[in-house]
């Protein structure tokens, strides 16, 4: 469907790729990854023709339609949610109209050549139309709506009045319900919880029929989803017949490979040049000097690619707390309603109890249970469950309605949120921010420390003003481990982390003997870290004593 040809693309001083080749094929699914800044987003925009290579050919079939949802979602206003997501299929609106006016000229006399054109055009628009899903366009929008959690009751809601997240739900929505033929992903879920997630997967895997790439943190499901993976390094495309997981072993096994062919290529090029130079002043031996200089002209070197250093940091042992980190008797939660738009008033934080309008919504209560020293343990539930405000009450970030939270002896607590990014000194270096938490550390100490959180080398001296949501991320994160702390309450961690970012925290908190409770979207993450669940349901916390695959089996068959 889609070809690109020996590109060459170059940004400035830097060259993204050169003679690099790739192809979307028909009903494909592929996983475009590559480290940050090798050139993924430029590979999108080199497709929508945002961009043009500056050698090479891009070659697309005819009447291809591109859906290509990105970051940047744009501005939203002025229509509802449902509008907003039906106006991205406008030009399938267009053809249903034209569709209409077709069959009422139908009706009238005319000549037998005119009728023929007329029904000729009317077979194709009815052809592209349906090919478009135009018969069932507004009930796939409001399919695709509710599945990325914007439900019946909140169609009609003003686009306006949505956070910045639940737009760029609304933004995927569009993409996808306009039904191309090749849709393009970039990073499809930020912003989306467990369940949108999985709505997602099932939604690519049995309603999309057409081709995909996509960029994605997600390891699980890009393993889902993916059956090829397209690697952007180095300055080129290299492409493996498998998901993720495949990729990372047929990645290692290649540069293996390579490695032993560079060694035997080496050697043989150390015995050549060896030779030349002992026999080069012997007239007897000209003729083999000469032959042996024109072979080694001739071969193609092999070039091995920069390898991706990866760090290893040891944190300090943290200090021991009490075997009960944290007991609730009876905890509980009730934000007030916003009268205006039926949501929980923020009222009722720490700093204020505010005033309410009489409603009161119960976010969970009846709580009670410990938390024991050494868990890691996840807090589970659908979006708006109250888990973010569970985790607030814990930190007491956020003062609870009844009820009451004990924390233990010598339990030293540390919180993330994405409220944490904002606490940062905009002006300090990454190398300054981490240096203040440890300022007893020495200089190898703290470029050690920001190296495991991959900011290496020139990057330490970078302002976090300059730094990227996931850059700030891995910063209060790095500034959060090298504290003495040993009790962590994590919310969403792995947000805006790519996945070499979230393996290195995830090696991170295995390590940790502290205690830790997380909310995390990351299933992958999840089973890979934590040994018990906290799952919030209506209002009800429900524990499951095991990992998350337990809670994943036992959930299931609690609902049958």
């Amino acid at each position: 469907m889609i070809h690109l040809t020996n590109i060459t693309k170059q940004h400035g001083s830097q060259l993204l790729f050169q003679d690099a080749s790739l192809q979307i094929l028909a009903s494909s699914r592929a996983g475009l990854v590559g480290p940050n800044g090798a050139g993924k987003s430029t590979i999108f925009r080199l497709i929508t023709r945002e961009e043009e290579p500056d050698k090479g050919e891009i070659s697309c079939a005819k009447k291809t339609v591109i859906g290509y949802f990105s970051q940047e979602v744009g501005e939203m206003a002025g229509r509802s949610a449902l509008d907003e997501v039906m106006a991205a299929a406008a030009e399938v609106t267009d053809l249903g109209e034209q569709m209409r006016e077709m069959e009422a000229a139908m009706g009238l006399p005319m000549e037998d050549e005119e009728m023929a054109a007329l029904l000729e055009r009317y077979g194709n628009a009815v052809e592209e139309f349906e090919h478009r899903g135009g018969y069932d366009l507004e009930a796939r929008a409001q399919a695709v709506l509710t599945g990325l959690g914007i439900g019946p009751d909140a169609y009609l809601r003003p686009v306006e009045s949505f956070s910045g997240g639940w737009k760029m739900r609304i933004g995927l929505a569009k993409i996808l319900t306009i039904n191309p033929d090749v849709l393009l992903l970039d990073e499809p879920t930020n912003h989306l919880d467990v369940e949108s997630i999985v709505w997602l997967e099932e939604w690519l895997s049995a309603e999309f029929k057409g081709a995909l790439l996509m960029t994605c943190h997600d390891r699980e499901f890009m393993n889902r989803i993916v059956n090829r993976i397209i690697e952007v390094a180095g300055q080129s495309v290299t492409t493996y017949s498998g998901n993720y997981d495949f990729y990372l072993r047929e990645r290692e096994i290649r540069r293996e490979q390579l490695l032993a062919s560079y060694r035997r290529q080496q050697e043989m090029l150390a015995k050549e040049e060896d030779f030349i130079a002992r026999f080069a002043a012997r007239v007897s031996h000209a003729a083999q000097v000469q032959s042996r200089i024109k072979k080694l002209e001739k071969i193609e070197r092999i070039q091995l690619p920069p390898e991706q250093k990866v760090v290893r940091f040891d944190f300090g042992e943290p200090p021991r707390s009490g075997d009960d980190v944290v007991r609730m008797e009876e905890l509980s939660k009730v934000w007030p309603q916003d009268a205006g738009q039926g949501r929980p008033s923020v009222a009722g934080a720490k700093d204020g109890t505010g005033a309410t309008t009489g409603e009161q919504r119960s976010v969970f209560g009846g709580v009670t249970g410990v938390i024991r020293r050494q868990e890691k343990i996840a807090v589970v539930g659908v979006n708006g469950a109250g888990k973010s405000t569970f985790l607030k009450v814990l930190a007491d970030q956020v003062t609870p309605s009844s009820g009451t939270v004990s924390i233990g002896a010598g339990v030293l607590t540390g919180y993330f949120s994405q409220h944490s990014m904002e606490l940062l000194n905009p002006e300090f270096t990454v190398f300054e921010t981490v240096q203040a938490v440890i300022p007893t550390g020495n200089i190898g100490v703290i470029r050690n420390l920001c190296a495991a959180f991959l900011f290496q080398g020139d990057d330490v001296d970078k302002r976090i003003a300059h730094l990227s949501g996931g850059e700030k991320s891995r910063v209060v994160l790095a500034t959060l481990l090298a504290q003495p702390l040993n009790f962590l309450i994590l919310d969403e961690p792995t947000n805006h982390l790519d996945i070499q970012s979230r393996e290195v925290l995830l090696e991170a908190l295995q390590k940790f003997t502290g205690t830790v409770i997380l909310v995390s979207h990351d299933r992958h993450f999840l089973r890979q870290l934590v040994d018990r669940v906290f799952a919030i349901d209506h209002g009800a916390m429900h524990t499951y004593e095991g990992d998350y695959g337990y809670y994943l089996r036992k959930s299931a068959e609690d609902t049958l």
